[in-house]
């Protein structure tokens, strides 16, 4: 499963590809509001200076929700940087985006994904990556890890070629659990990645081994 970092922040996406697990970044306009990160042309130049960060794909959205819009947005993005994925909204006119990108050989993340339904239309017009938001399914008493599941098994049974990207991953027990179900990458704070490395008897551990070392110097 590859590991994507879902922020704008730059001193975290450093640290996680200090970690030498890191395969990309996914972002928005949200988090590029967090960082203070505002205007077109700040933005674009975010894109780059992440890119130059990591070694593996990037998502950058577009704000336009209509097909001419898409398109002129996508294009702009695909130019910035070989690592740039466009990032494409789940509406109709945006499966018609993603159609025409993937002619183009531009890759693709369907953002916004809620549906089995949704996942295998974006499969359908060759998206590089769905992305279905698990947290936010949870958030209204839904399982999203089903949805991660259910798109697996439509996934596997027609050999799409679309990658699971579990989005709105909150916490490490996210992150073990759509390993075990199968999906190809997720995406998640800092904490949901470094929260893999905690375990108490891992510091119990370390704290005997070293006061024993003491004891014998």
């Amino acid at each position: 499963m590859k590991f994507f970092i879902d922020t704008a922040n730059l001193d975290q996406i450093r640290e996680a590809q200090s970690l030498g697990i890191l395969d990309g970044v996914t972002t928005n306009p949200s988090l590029m509001a967090k960082e203070g990160i505002t205007g077109r042309n700040n933005i674009l130049k975010h894109y780059v200076d992440i890119c130059n960060i990591v070694d593996g794909d990037v998502s950058a959205e577009v704000i336009a929700t209509d097909f001419e819009g898409m398109i002129k947005e996508g294009e702009e993005l695909a130019e910035l940087h070989p690592q740039i994925v466009v990032k494409i909204p789940m509406i109709q006119e945006g499966v018609k985006a993603i159609k025409y990108f993937t002619d183009n050989g531009i890759k693709t993340n369907c953002t916004l994904v809620f549906s089995l339904g949704q996942a295998l239309l974006a499969a359908k017009a060759g998206a590089t990556y769905v992305s279905p938001f698990i947290g936010r399914l949870d958030d209204i008493s839904t399982d999203g890890l089903n949805l991660i599941a259910d798109i697996r098994e439509v996934y596997d049974n027609y050999a799409f070629q679309t990658e699971i990207l579990a989005a709105s991953v909150r916490h490490t027990m996210h992150v073990i659990e759509c390993a075990k179900i199968g999906a190809d990458v997720m995406t998640g704070p800092l904490s949901s990645i470094t929260g893999l490395l905690k375990h108490p008897l891992t510091d119990i551990g370390l704290e005997k081994f070293l006061a024993d070392y003491k004891k014998g110097n």
